[in-house]
């Protein structure tokens, strides 16, 4: 799914560069594939025991942080890209959300792109979220939101299905 919709729909188009930062990876099902896309990775994952999962699993081939993407600690202007794919609900108030952005923003090189996906709210995503942190990210906001945190150029488009959204943006050069 992440290799043949997911990925394919989020990142149409988007130049990732040679240096990616994935935030909120979870299990590893976008890094997986990831990993094989670009020359150097790194994935910051707000869960110990999940982090240290991947550490296990990717560490030979991707650089793997157990750190809160609020606060990423990591050098400004060190990445080419930055992505996220399906983790922005997971994060609990607008306010922390608005944070990550922030920071997606100064870990990014000049010109750099921050790009990525996330879930609409229906019956079936409520319930899979029933005793889970669901915090929607409104896709008519998105924009301005993004600006307020550095972005220029953002641009947000729904899947056809209508189950979700993608985003892009730049740091200005």
């Amino acid at each position: 799914m992440t290799r043949e919709l997911i990925l394919p729909f989020a990142l149409d188009g988007v130049d990732l560069g040679d240096d990616v930062l994935e935030i909120g990876p979870g299990y590893g099902a976008n890094l997986r594939v990831l990993v094989e896309r670009v020359p150097r990775l790194t994935a910051v994952e707000i869960d110990g025991p999940t982090a240290r999962g991947l550490q296990r699993r990717w560490g030979d081939r991707a650089r793997v942080l157990h750190a809160d993407a609020s606060e990423l600690p990591l050098p400004d202007a060190s990445f080419d890209s930055v992505v996220c794919f399906t983790m922005l609900h997971h994060v609990p108030t607008r306010a922390l959300q608005d944070r990550v952005f922030a920071q997606a923003h100064r870990a990014l090189r000049p010109g750099g792109v921050f790009a990525g996906s996330d879930s609409l709210s229906s019956l079936g995503f409520r319930l899979l979220h029933l005793f889970d942190t669901m915090n929607v990210v409104n896709p008519g906001e998105l924009p301005q939101r993004l600006a307020a945190a550095g972005f220029r150029d953002a641009k947000v488009e729904r899947h056809p299905s209508g189950s979700g959204f993608r985003f892009r943006c730049r740091k200005a050069s």
